[in-house]
Parts: C-alpha cells; sequence; structure tokens
C-alpha cells in the first residue's frame, strides 16, 4: 500500500512540476508578446511621424533685413508688407 501511494505522489509530483513550469513558460512569453508590441507601435509610430515630416521646409525671414530678400512683398497672416525701395 505504501507503494501505491509513493506512485500517486509522484505523478502528483510530476504534474504539479509540468504545470508550474508552463506558467513559468507562459509568464515569459507573455512579457516577451508585451516587449515586441511595444516595439512595433514605436515602430509605426516614428514610421508615421518621419513620413509626416518629409517635404516640410520652414524657412524664417529676418524682417530687419528686407532689403536682401527678392520677393517685393512678405505675407504674414492676412497682412501684406510692401519692400520700401
Amino acid at each position: 500500500m505504501s507503494l501505491e501511494r509513493e506512485g500517486n505522489y509522484m505523478n502528483e509530483s510530476l504534474a504539479t512540476e509540468l504545470i508550474k513550469d508552463s506558467k513559468k513558460v507562459n509568464k515569459r512569453m507573455f512579457i516577451l508578446l508585451i516587449i515586441v508590441l511595444g516595439m512595433w507601435f514605436a515602430t509605426i509610430g516614428y514610421l508615421v511621424y518621419i513620413l509626416n515630416d518629409v517635404g516640410v521646409v520652414e524657412e524664417t525671414i529676418d524682417i530687419d533685413d528686407v532689403e536682401t530678400i527678392d520677393n517685393s512683398h512678405i505675407k504674414i497672416g492676412d497682412d501684406i508688407w510692401e519692400k520700401s525701395n
């Protein structure tokens, strides 16, 4: 009868050990999935940011140095300032 108990104990011990191991593996895989998804979203966000920024030219004009500007007027909002000669 003691052999039967030891056999059941060994079976239960093996089953619980396998369950514990599978829980550890599942937790690791879940963390890895979260990291990969985070990196994927960061990459997509960066790509969208870069593609939205392509072709945008920011050029500043020094109002005090109007004489060097080739255009005959400067438009700021709705106001147009004409260059004085």
